[in-house]
């Protein structure tokens, strides 16, 4: 009879948060937006959306995002110009924006920069401080709260 070996108990938590991959779908609902490939990223600070030909006028900043091939023009309430240092050593100015987060069932309002992210790989990232007493995330799994969207 084969006898099967005690499990380590599991470490208390103080919170119950929901569990990430690191990658996600991710909808951007004020910006009409999902779903889109975001990549869960705690050495990142920001959140970071990719956008092109980005013009800010005065208090507000333009913008081009694309989805399955099609343009959609944006503009929104500039809340800063933010000095970004990227994982290449590379350091831009960044608009900045807030808005809504739809990540599984749960939605929150977030800062996110805008930038080139054509080499990325995925369109958006997500950093530390927009997952923040907010989620815990898997390295070793992905799509945890969003099923992967099958290509048409």
């Amino acid at each position: 009879m084969r006898q099967e070996s005690p499990r380590a108990p599991k470490r208390p938590t103080l919170f119950a948060l929901p569990l990430l991959g690191w990658k996600e779908n991710v909808s951007l609902p004020r910006l009409g937006l999902g779903p889109l490939a975001a990549k869960i990223d705690t050495g990142a600070r920001t959140a970071a959306l990719h956008a092109d030909d980005i013009h800010v006028h005065g208090s507000r900043v333009s913008f081009t995002t694309f989805e399955d091939h099609i343009k959609k023009r944006h503009v929104a309430q500039l809340l800063q110009l933010k000095r970004i240092k990227s994982s290449n050593g590379h350091s831009e100015m960044r608009p900045v924006i807030e808005t809504e987060i739809r990540l599984g069932g749960i939605s929150f309002i977030a800062n996110l920069t805008l930038t080139d992210r054509t080499d990325m790989g995925v369109p958006m990232l997500l950093g530390r401080d927009t997952i923040k007493g907010r989620f815990l995330v898997n390295p070793a799994r992905s799509f945890l709260q969003s099923r992967k969207v099958k290509p048409q």
